[in-house]
């Protein structure tokens, strides 16, 4: 049995929490893959980060110690489970979303003030992922504020480590899926013909699907869209506020907003990292590590690594986007990269053309979020209409 390796670093450190993206940046050439009591093995470079995600016999996507489909699942389940869910994301359900989602965006820009201060995150990125996500799924409006205190305490307990509250805290949100669902079986041939009535009637290998599957599917799609989509909003809103020529080019040239949505999200992670479980002794970046351990994807330091990148914080709209890992890479590249995609470009659009100006305010910096989450907690903006 091998030794426990002492710690190279420590990732809860307030330093680090206070600014991840330095930190990763430092540990990327001092240390590229770290050893800590909290994250075990984290992956600081492209390569290795790229190396990971390629070989899935080797690296494990089983991570989780609940029912994850398909994020926590390997092939040949893994398989099987992304053939169902690909589907929802294909270019004609894009197509049909894509008016509501316009919609939602242009309604929440239209509610700014004309001139002022806002909090970007909560007034924008926030609302923008609750409404868009409840009308994707086909949910009511009445959950917008349930959902919006639920990721709020769930946020807070992951701050917390209070593992006991986080696992109240999903047998709350299992339980908010299950009542949707109920209430569709008893609705019977007249329930609402959306994403969530077509996900409880499909099947896997001829089967149908369990109530725990379906609940995990949606829990996962939700849960997921619903920080990363706000944490999203919030980089690009200051990234362009901090950067009033690029804003002025994209109100002029809305056309690059995607390869600028992109790659602006490269230089700042909404999503900091991802699990992976080694399934055999392997040599990474000049480490042993032994079968069964823990290994920490973070994107927010490969994606800026200047092997791949030169300067990390060069904004390039040129750039291969096959070398950009925002949406992961290999099997397990994320599904509904196209509906995220998507939905940054029309909120985009809706707010560059319904707006004249976004500025930072004097004193008032934005702060960071604290790992696992990305980009910001609070971005205060001053916004002319």
């Amino acid at each position: 049995m091998s030794e426990t390796p002492h710690p190279d670093w420590n990732p809860r450190d307030e330093a680090v929490q206070r600014d991840q993206i330095a930190a990763y940046d430092a540990m990327r050439s001092r240390c590229p893959v770290a050893y800590s009591d909290y994250l075990q093995w984290s992956l600081f470079r492209h390569a290795d980060v790229k190396r990971v995600l390629e070989d899935h016999d080797t690296f494990s996507n089983a991570a989780s110690r609940h029912l994850s489909v398909p994020n926590a699942m390997d092939p040949p389940e893994h398989t099987r489970f992304r053939r169902l869910i690909e589907p929802y994301f294909g270019p004609a359900p894009m197509a049909a979303f894509a008016p509501r989602c316009r919609e939602i965006a242009e309604d929440l820009v239209a509610r700014l003030p004309e001139s002022g201060e806002i909090e970007a995150m909560a007034e924008l990125g926030q609302n923008f992922a609750l409404e868009i996500q409840c009308a994707f799924m086909g949910w009511p409006a009445s959950l917008h504020e349930p959902l919006r205190d639920w990721v709020h305490r769930q946020q807070a307990a992951t701050l917390a480590g209070d593992r006991q509250a986080l696992v109240e805290l999903a047998l709350e949100f299992d339980g908010v899926i299950r009542d949707l669902l109920e209430s569709r079986r008893a609705a019977g041939d007249t329930a609402p013909d959306d994403v969530t009535t077509r996900i409880m009637n499909e099947t896997v290998e001829g089967r149908a699907l369990t109530d725990e599957e379906i609940v995990s599917i949606l829990r996962n799609w939700t849960v997921g869209e619903l920080g990363t989509i706000s944490a999203s909003i919030g980089i690009l809103m200051r990234y362009l506020a901090a950067h009033p020529e690029l804003q002025a080019r994209l109100r002029g040239e809305p056309e690059r907003l995607p390869a600028a949505i992109d790659e602006i999200l490269r230089l700042d992670a909404p999503l900091m990292s991802n699990r992976r479980v080694t399934t055999r002794p392997v040599t990474i970046g000049g480490r042993h590590i032994p079968a069964g351990e823990r290994l920490t994807l973070l994107w927010g330091s490969a994606n800026r690594d200047e092997a791949v990148f030169g300067d990390p914080d060069e904004l390039r709209l040129d750039r291969d986007p096959q070398d950009n890992l925002l949406y992961g890479a290999g099997i397990h590249v994320c599904p509904g990269a196209p509906l995220a995609r998507l939905e940054l470009k029309l909120f985009m659009e809706a707010l560059l053309a319904g707006t004249t100006e976004l500025a930072l305010v004097p004193d008032k910096p934005a702060v960071r979020a604290r790992f696992p989450a990305g980009g910001y907690s609070t971005v205060p903006l001053q916004v002319t209409r």
